[in-house]
This record gives structure tokens, sequence and C-alpha cells, in this order.
């Protein structure tokens, strides 16, 4: 998350600054879209299970509404910062205008770590975030959702607590619930098969088949496990994964020459996608530095982790076969490592289109909450894939026919709609 020197709110900043001077906006509507609309900080106490007290710190940012309801997840992370969620608020402005649904974007974290709370001190901590925050969000407001170590259970203690604070029963109000409490079938996949979705579109224009291609992912929590999933059953081969060890406190990459097995790997991974090494080895993986998923011999880069993973440093690294980058996490390349990719002819699909199947998704959810009636997952997938394939195909038109790269594309898309929304509320 926090990485010395990197400061991802300055990064989304950057981004979208290219943007606003290639789009030529007005000096008010670049100073209003340039950083969020409302930010809250708050502590939330939380009794631990030995009785002693301690102290979080909670935030939420709300980047621009002028769509609609605000939208986006929580994340618990030891190393949270407000600059993270002011960066996330922002990409996920731009992730729902790409995919033209009527949302804005928000983001909210907690200072922690999971892995060190009991199941009963998570439950207190996800329903203290509520209260301190309970009158600023809400299903026409501001609706959050999963993130970073965060689950559909963390959702259902959150809604519980959000209807008691309210009295009444508002299953709109936080998606990525459990399915049969208000979550939808296909949640869990969406994020994954949305950028495989986009993926398969990319590789079908550039004259490239499925089949015929190798992949490198870094990450192996719910993102990467179902993209892998999806892109294997369409033919493709993943050749390594990296992930975090939580016992080492260290990242390792997972290698074999004829392919990893999904099914074995998800058998020896712990709930927050971290691969048991031992068993991963006597399985007859090789086990790399974590760095190394960007050095492989691969047609496809999947950074599905974090922020700031393919950087000025590292980007050198890639392999000339490398044909694709699809990125799975929010703001995994920065602005120094576009260049350099977009010299090399590399293409990128970038963040906040690959990974925006979450958010469609949740959507989805909302929707059919509100309606009190539920779609069959083949529906829901259904629906998603024609969400995906239409976006993608739009920001593939633009940058072809403009001459653009593609994230620029994708951000002229998002950005001229949500400052045209603006506009025409007459905020700007």
């Amino acid at each position: 998350m926090a990485v010395k020197g990197f400061n991802p709110y300055e990064m989304a900043q950057k981004q979208f600054d290219k943007v606003a001077d290639l789009l030529q906006l007005d000096a008010a509507s670049r100073e209003l879209l340039r950083q969020p609309l409302r930010e809250y900080h708050f502590s939330i106490p939380v009794q631990m299970d030995d009785g002693s007290v301690r102290v979080f710190r909670g935030f939420r940012c709300q980047h621009n509404d002028a769509r609609g309801p605000c939208k986006g997840g929580i994340r618990f992370h030891p190393q949270e910062t407000i600059d993270t969620v002011r960066a996330l608020s922002m990409w996920m402005t731009w992730k729902c205008a790409v995919v033209d649904i009527p949302l804005g974007g928000g983001k909210g974290g907690v200072v922690c770590d999971p892995h060190d709370l009991s199941a009963r001190e998570q439950e207190r901590l996800c329903r203290g975030w509520v209260r301190a925050i309970a009158k600023d969000v809400g299903p026409l407001r501001d609706v959050p959702a999963p993130d970073v170590m965060t689950n559909p259970q963390h959702m259902l203690w959150m809604l519980d607590e959000f209807e008691t604070v309210h009295g009444a029963k508002y299953p709109g109000f936080i998606t990525g619930k459990p399915v049969g409490m208000g979550g939808s079938l296909g949640r869990t996949e969406a994020t994954g098969y949305g950028l495989v979705f986009t993926l398969r579109e990319a590789l079908r224009e550039l004259g490239i088949k499925v089949e015929a291609t190798s992949a490198s992912v870094q990450g192996f929590g719910n993102v990467a496990q179902y993209a892998i999933e999806l892109y294997t059953k369409l033919g493709g081969k993943v050749l390594s994964v990296s992930c975090w060890d939580q016992s080492d406190q260290a990242s390792y990459t997972y290698r074999k020459k004829t392919g990893i097995n999904l099914k074995e790997l998800l058998m020896i991974t712990d709930r927050f996608g971290g691969i048991d090494k031992s068993k991963a080895e006597a399985l007859g993986y090789e086990r790399l530095p974590g760095e190394a998923w960007i050095e492989q011999d691969a047609d496809i880069l999947i950074p599905a982790a974090l922020e700031n993973q393919i950087n000025a440093e590292n980007v050198k690294k890639i392999k000339p076969g490398v044909k694709v980058v699809a990125e799975g996490a929010n703001g995994p390349t920065t602005p120094e490592a576009d260049e350099v990719l977009k010299q090399r002819g590399v293409f990128v699909i970038p963040d906040f289109l690959a990974n925006a199947g979450g958010v469609t998704c949740s959507y989805f959810e909302q929707v059919q909450c509100n309606q009190n009636y539920f779609w069959p997952q083949e529906e829901v997938l259904d629906k998603l894939d024609q969400k995906m394939t239409a976006a993608f195909l739009a920001v593939y038109e633009l940058a072809k026919t403009r001459k653009l790269f593609m994230r620029d594309a994708a951000y002229v898309i998002s950005v001229s709609r949500v400052a045209g929304a603006c506009k025409d509320r007459g905020w700007v």
C-alpha cells in the first residue's frame, strides 16, 4: 500500500491533468474533478477480546456524485493511507463512467490488519465504521462494497449495523453481500471474469488466439483467481502467480513450466490469497522472489494486486514477448512506466476499464435489491459480458480513431461523461 516515495493520489491527479489538457477542460471543472467533493476521517474505538480497547483510524472519500450515488469498496490494510483512498475514489468515478453506469466514485478504508483480529473483533470494527459515518452513506448517497481484505461477511455486519442505526431495511445500502442475504449471484467472479472479457476482446482485435497465449499473474486473491479460471477455460496457460506470504512478510512467485493448476493451488491457499510455500514446492512449483512475476516469458501480464507494481524501475524487466498488460489492480502502472510500454507497443487494458466488472456487478446487485427480484447467475454474467464488451469496444474505437493510448482513450470517455454531468447540473 504505502510505498516510500510513491503517492497514488498524485499519480491519479497526474493522469487526470493529462486528459484535462487533452479535453481542454475549463479551470472550474479541473478544480472540481481533481479532488474529492467530500472526505471523512474518524476514529473507531473497538473493544478487543481481552477486554482492552484499541482505536482504529477510518476513512471515506466521496470523489464525485454528479452521475449518481458514490460507489466504492472498503479496504482493511495495515498501511492504508488517506491518499490511497483519495486516489481510489477518483479512479472509481472514472470506472463507473467508462462502463456507463449511473454511479459516482467513493472509497473507504481502515488502518488495520485482519490477520491479527478475531472474527468478533472484526465484527466490532465493521459496526464501528458504520456508526462513525452512518449519516453520510446510504443507498441514495454512497454505497460501499468489499475490497482488499474485506469480504461478504464484513458487508453483512455493516448492513446490519446500518439498518439498526436507521431502524429500517436498506438492502441496497451495501453490495458484495452473501448470496441469500441480498447478494448477487456472479458477484464473486465479476471482477476477474470482467477482466478476461476485455482481454478476450483485445486479443481478438490484435488478431491473437487466446489458446496460443500464456500469462503471468501478480496476486492470488479473488480477482486473480477468477481471472485465471476463465482465462484457462478459454484455452490460455498461466505460467506463474505471485502472492504475499504472511508468515515471512514477503511475496513469492510460484512458477510451473507446464502451467499452474488452479484447483491444486486453491487447496493450499488461505482466505487472504496466500499460498503455502512448502506444499507448493512439494507439488513441483518453483518458488522465486515476489517481483519475478514481471520477468516471465509470457504474452500477457496481469497485475492483480496493489498499486505501483509496474514502475520506472522494473518496467525494463518486462520481456520483449509481452504483448498485453491487463490491469486487474487499481493503479498498478505508473505514468513513467506507461511511457515505456507505449514506446514498446505493448497493448494496455487500463485498470478502470479492465477491472470494472466488480462495480458493474455491484450495480446489478443494487438494482436487484431495489426490485427485490434476483437474477440467475447466467443472466448476471451475460449482462456483465455485454457491458464489459461494449465499454472495451468504445474505448478501443476511440483509441484507434484518435491514435490514443488505451488509458488516455478510456480517460477521455470517462472524464467527458463526468464533466458533462457536472455542467448539466450547473455545478460549473
